[in-house]
């Protein structure tokens, strides 16, 4: 029997994206300028990023950046336990630890490659694994890198937790969530998680990609925000490329946890470490995003301002206290259609569409940052409200999709 041809096998698959609306399309940035975007010639606001508290274009970062570069130039050359770990990626790791009043941290290249170190480290395939069914893409393929069990929960439902941790009562567990889903904005009940994980033995580990920064007193995130401690969830993530605007991850956790990660997770050992001089701007981040608490009250004010304007137009936004404010369209093209309109308008939000999120829950997943003045806020929580009255849900007269 021949081999299907994995060409033609494309050819299909991207017939049915196309016929689903599911095409996805890279737009490139030609120039930045705090919340702005010059994009094909156009200069847009942006309300699609997750430079929640504006330090990717910061003075201080930038300046660190060039320094570093001009003094290390701009590559590690190597993996960590090569010969490419440097005293940029020291400090950054014991700054982070000390900030989240953790023992030790650990810098990789991404969330991604972080996500995949921990489970494929930590799990084999006689344990379990039990994850809320809304997580990032990253921890679900870990669970599989790993060839553990994996048992979903319905969102954010710590008893659903509790019944898959009960399923499969040998082998060692982990309870992994989100702290704040990227596609809702909502934050786990990492309290109710924390207990059920205590009741069944299972190690908590919570990624706070979207949290660190935003939540909690000093910008330390859901973890902190919850009033739990390094004793309760011993192993966290923090990215490095939301909030405090630059690239990579660093895993907080205990001594022999971090040390267990540094000489067996593969994500770790066979990866080139990042650039000391992204670690030296990333270090200089992470101390304004400490000190300058004002970045989170503009930010908070800015959240508000947006879910007000937004019920006063009667836009229904889903529950969120967090920069992540999606608005559920349903369809592909409606999606499509309502961010085609407000890109003709001059905003710049992404229509998010399945598999990333849920089937029927394509949306405009607006994002705020502290960069955003009060102006472009009302204007396009404005500017959305006449796009729904124009087309409310028929698509048929919209715009072309991008």
């Amino acid at each position: 029997m021949p081999r299907p041809d994995l060409h033609e096998r494309l050819r299909e698959s991207r017939a049915q994206r196309e016929a689903q609306q599911r095409t996805r399309v890279r737009r490139s940035v030609t120039r930045r300028d705090g919340a702005r975007y010059e994009v094909d010639g156009r200069w847009l606001i942006g309300f699609c990023g997750n430079d929640y508290l504006g330090l990717a274009q910061q003075f201080g970062v930038v300046a660190a950046l060039q320094d570093a570069a001009s003094r290390d130039g701009i590559g590690s050359t190597a993996s960590h336990l090569v010969c490419g770990h440097h005293a940029a990626h020291d400090a950054l790791e014991r700054e982070i630890a000390d900030w989240l009043e953790y023992p030790r941290g650990l810098l990789l290249g991404s969330g991604f490659l972080a996500n995949l170190a921990v489970v494929q480290a930590l799990l084999g395939n006689d344990d379990l694994c039990v994850q809320d069914r809304l997580n990032h893409a990253s921890l679900i393929d870990a669970a599989r890198l790993a060839d553990c069990r994996l048992r979903r929960y319905p969102h954010a439902d710590a008893e659903g937790a509790l019944r898959q941790l009960r399923s499969v009562p040998e082998g060692a567990a982990m309870l992994a969530t989100d702290g704040v889903f990227s596609m809702d904005g909502d934050i786990a009940p990492l309290r109710a998680l924390m207990l059920a994980a205590r009741m069944q033995q299972a190690l908590v580990y919570v990624d706070d990609a979207h949290g660190v920064g935003v939540l909690g007193t000093s910008g330390r995130g859901s973890v902190a925000l919850s009033g739990l401690s390094a004793v309760d969830v011993p192993l966290q993530l923090v990215t490095l490329g939301k909030a405090l605007g630059g690239y990579g991850a660093v895993l907080v956790g205990d001594e022999a946890l971090i040390q267990h990660l540094s000489e067996t997770a593969r994500p770790y050992i066979y990866s080139t470490a990042i650039p000391p001089a992204q670690a030296a701007a990333s270090l200089t981040a992470v101390k304004i995003a400490r000190r300058e608490e004002w970045r989170r009250v503009k930010l908070r004010e800015s959240i508000v301002r947006l879910r007000t304007s937004a019920a006063a137009h009667g836009l229904e936004l889903l529950p969120s206290d967090t920069p992540i404010q999606p608005f559920i369209c349903g369809s592909e093209a409606r999606a499509l259609a309502y961010a085609t309109a407000l890109e003709d308008a001059g905003y710049w939000v992404a229509a998010i569409r399945p598999p990333t999120v849920p089937e029927g829950g394509a949306r405009l997943r607006i994002t705020v940052s502290a960069l955003h003045g009060p102006a472009e806020i009302d204007g396009l929580v404005d500017t959305l409200s006449r796009v729904r009255d124009r087309f409310g849900d028929d698509v048929a007269a919209a715009p072309a999709a991008m």
